[in-house]
């Protein structure tokens, strides 16, 4: 990691992955043009995409896509906006205002950011749900990918498909009903979902029958993959410091995802350790939301190995 300014004397490249072709000049990270000459920037013309949640001084998404954009050599900037509960409408006029190119969207705003949409897919419409927003046409369109992201990160990360396995998901929010209904797709055998309000559990349920039905954490017992879709866990959060079941449920067997990533360790992924199971917290998904993001937002493919390789690097 470089440290401190760098004179314009010392300008030097910086090498992320292969696909990767940045210069870093003083404390900014300039791309190149096709003809591989340096040009000031941001500039003008710079398309500017960002995330909006509160709390998000933790959003790593400007690092993935920032080192995305940068290895696809575009000219385009991630940013991270805190948007509070009270001020999401204002912030809905900015968006279409200062033509913000794309959003993520992250907590607090995945379920009310929709009525400030034009339109959502059919997909979020199905989950109440919207974490990617892009134009088309002149309108503002919200679509779910964390379902699709969450299966593609678990996945890869058992290096082997998730069909058959059964899985109990802790959860009712927006995250939650997104994986349940990709799990559903992907043809696990089972979805055991955990939740404080009965009818919230049952609508969640719905969205995964025939394979899914209403448990408790004591069902951690008879799964094969334990999911966490809730913010108990999360730093600076009302939940920190805590995990959504007991540690003595979980068993070397169980794969263990927590979708939190501040901290990278969890209590839930510490206890995970201590059991002896494998586990992962929520930079995959985090990943795989970006590269889904990022293709819907340029409609090139994304450099899903220099997006992980920068995270990594971080120590994440």
């Amino acid at each position: 990691m470089l440290k401190g300014p760098i004179s314009k004397e010392d300008a030097m490249s910086y090498h992320l992955p292969e696909q990767s072709a940045a210069t870093v000049y003083g404390d900014r990270l300039m791309i190149h043009q096709r003809s591989m000459s340096v040009f000031p920037w941001p500039t003008g013309v710079t398309k500017v995409f960002a995330v909006i949640g509160d709390p998000i001084d933790h959003s790593l998404s400007p690092v993935l896509l920032n080192a995305a954009f940068t290895a696809a050599k575009l000219d385009a900037v991630f940013v991270a906006l805190k948007v509070t509960r009270e001020h999401l409408e204002s912030a809905s006029y900015g968006i279409r205002s200062t033509g913000i190119a794309g959003l993520s969207v992250t907590m607090p705003h995945k379920e009310s950011i929709i009525g400030h949409l034009d339109r959502v897919t059919e997909r979020a419409r199905r989950l109440n749900s919207v974490n990617c927003v892009f134009w088309d046409d002149g309108e503002l369109v919200g679509d779910s990918t964390d379902g699709p992201a969450l299966v593609s990160s678990l996945e890869s990360d058992l290096t082997e498909s998730i069909a058959g396995k059964s899985v109990m998901i802790i959860g009712t929010g927006g995250a939650a009903r997104a994986i349940v209904l990709s799990l559903e797709e992907a043809g696990v055998s089972e979805i055991v979902v955990v939740g404080r309000r009965d009818e919230a559990v049952s609508k969640v349920v719905a969205l995964g029958r025939p394979v899914a039905r209403a448990g408790t954490v004591q069902d951690a017992r008879n799964v094969d993959i334990i999911i966490n879709a809730t913010s108990v866990g999360m730093a600076e959060t009302n939940g920190e410091g805590r995990s959504p079941i007991p540690a003595e449920l979980i068993e070397s067997r169980h794969f263990v995802c927590d979708i939190v990533y501040y901290p990278a360790m969890t209590p839930l992924l510490a206890d995970a350790r201590a059991a002896g199971a494998r586990y992962s917290n929520g930079i995959g998904m985090l990943a795989h939301q970006a590269a889904r993001a990022f293709w819907i937002w340029t409609g090139h493919e994304p450099p899903l190995d220099v997006m992980l390789h920068v995270v990594h690097s971080r120590g994440h």
